[in-house]
């Protein structure tokens, strides 16, 4: 596995990782103030996330309008 991280394209898709999806994450727990999930079971989690991801977007949205 070394051997394979240390190839160029292995390094040019690593470092995508640190870029793409992260700092929504991060913004959900400090802006909106979610850390952990409330209900348990798949689905309810789910639908639980996707409240948040709503909300997440309507308030981008709504800055964005107000830009």
């Amino acid at each position: 596995m070394k051997a394979r991280l240390e190839t160029e394209d292995a390094k040019a898709l690593y470092k995508l990782r640190k870029q793409t999806v992260e700092p929504v994450f991060g913004i959900i727990k400090s802006a909106i103030g979610f850390t952990r999930f409330r209900l348990r079971g798949l689905r309810k989690v789910a639908t639980e996330w996707t409240l948040i991801a709503l909300a997440y977007n309507c308030r981008r949205i709504r800055r964005l309008q107000l830009a």
